[in-house]
């Protein structure tokens, strides 16, 4: 058994009083437990105790595979196997994880807590849609098997639930076979986000996996630029013989001064990154790490925000029914004048059956902002952007988001709260987002 800190904190820097045991008995350590940490990989305070000093499991030690059917692709695993290791195993056997997001260290459990979605939503949706059955403990430490076919309201509560709704022991996940380990990309410059949005939709229609790089200060004429990602899984005839090896990494080594990281080293960066893309499209054979992951090159590249740390405000706006909402939603951004060299567009799918689980039919817009005096302010105005155009936010991001906006985007949480009172009516599963955004007592 291991423990760890007396200060728990989330990636972006949100801080909490708490001690972090972790074992390979998983089932042992959750007794009692307020909630499960998973790789600590959420941006905010959803992975954090709340307030007051508690010990909080960790699950990232329970990690053994359980069974994998190799004609089914079914695997079966303890919650603290991550993605990563998923993918070392299994890419070289030409299979993968049906949903990667933006980083690798993202244990199962975790994966289904926030119903993680990656490039493909449009297409395969999800985790949610691809895990047959889980193991849970609930509040009272009795431990129940859920999946559409037994106890499916705990199932669908859990998926997207933050772990409030028990500790994930185990899940089973459906893995999806591939014809190579390696991925076909293509990308080109885009010059504004109403070309964006045509051009997001039409590489939707025609490519399993899209996404999108903003230069999240760009104004006038120039809002929205950035650069179109396309990618597939190469065929064995266009892919290299051998499959990928494991990217070198490197490490930010100390917590960047707070000076680094402003306005103008932001205007610099994205300006230069926009434009050392060549103007016609790129295309060719690049390794897995670097299409799903790119950030993971980098160890603690959280750092780079500096001591005060960063939030994310990722948003799910239906674009649809409100033609405009991703641009009004970029206006605000930028007039907020915090700035970011990191702002993401996806297309998404249809909404998955988790009660709380993130994306719609409609744009996604993820961006990272770092902690200054004007950030909640800016936070709140990018909500009310949200709002007007009928979406939601990703709590996995969130840390400063107000309960009157998130129950006002919120349609599903008195359902989801009907069952959460079903099986935790003393509300004994908890976390420090769930105190301040749901009314948790401390």
């Amino acid at each position: 058994m291991e423990t760890s800190g007396e200060t728990l904190q989330g990636w972006g820097g949100t801080r909490a009083a708490g001690v972090e045991i972790r074992s390979e008995d998983l089932a042992a350590i959750t007794r009692g437990a307020v909630l499960t940490r998973g790789l600590g990989r959420s941006y905010g305070d959803s992975s954090l105790p709340p307030p007051g000093t508690h010990s909080l499991p960790g699950s990232a030690l329970a990690d053994r595979i359980l069974s994998f059917d190799s004609n089914s692709g079914a695997l079966r695993a303890e919650a603290g196997l991550s993605i990563g290791e998923i993918q070392r195993l299994f890419l070289p056997r030409k299979w993968t994880f049906p949903v990667l997001p933006g980083t690798q260290y993202v244990t199962l459990g975790g994966a289904v807590a926030a119903d993680i979605h990656g490039k493909n939503h449009h297409v395969d949706g999800t985790i949610g849609r691809h895990v047959g059955t889980l193991l849970l403990r609930v509040a009272d430490d009795s431990v129940v098997r859920c999946s559409r076919q037994e106890n499916y309201d705990l199932f669908q509560a859990t998926l997207g639930g933050m772990g409030l709704t028990g500790h994930i022991l185990e899940v089973e996940v459906a893995l999806k076979r591939i014809p190579s380990p390696w991925i076909w990309r293509e990308s080109e410059r885009i010059s504004g986000i109403d070309a964006f949005i045509e051009a997001l939709a039409q590489a939707s229609r025609d490519w399993p996996y899209t996404v999108g790089w903003m230069d999240a200060l760009a104004q006038g004429a120039s809002l929205g630029r950035g650069i179109l990602i396309r990618g597939r899984w190469a065929e064995a005839s266009e892919a290299p013989k051998k499959p990928p090896r494991s990217r070198p990494r490197l490490q930010v080594p100390f917590a960047f001064p707070g000076w680094a990281l402003n306005s103008l080293s932001m205007r610099a960066f994205n300006t230069l990154y926009f434009h050392r893309h060549p103007k016609h499209p790129k295309r060719g054979i690049v390794h897995p790490e670097s299409f799903f992951h790119p950030l993971d090159v980098v160890r603690r590249w959280n750092l780079i925000y500096g001591k005060r740390g960063f939030t994310q405000h990722q948003c799910v706006l239906p674009e649809k029914d409100r033609p405009g909402a991703a641009k009004r939603y970029l206006e605000s951004l930028t007039a907020g004048g915090l700035g970011s060299f990191l702002c993401v567009i996806k297309d998404c799918g249809p909404e998955g059956e988790g009660l709380l689980s993130f994306p719609r039919s409609g744009i996604s817009i993820a961006v990272d902002l770092p902690i200054r005096a004007r950030t909640q302010e800016t936070v709140n105005e990018l909500n009310e952007r949200v709002l007007e155009a009928g979406g939601r936010i990703y709590l996995a991001k969130d840390s400063l988001s107000t309960p009157e906006h998130f129950r006002a985007m919120e349609h599903r949480l008195e359902k989801f709260e009907v069952v959460r009172r079903r099986w935790d009516p003393e509300r004994r599963l908890k976390s420090a987002q769930s105190v301040r955004l749901l009314g948790d007592s401390a």
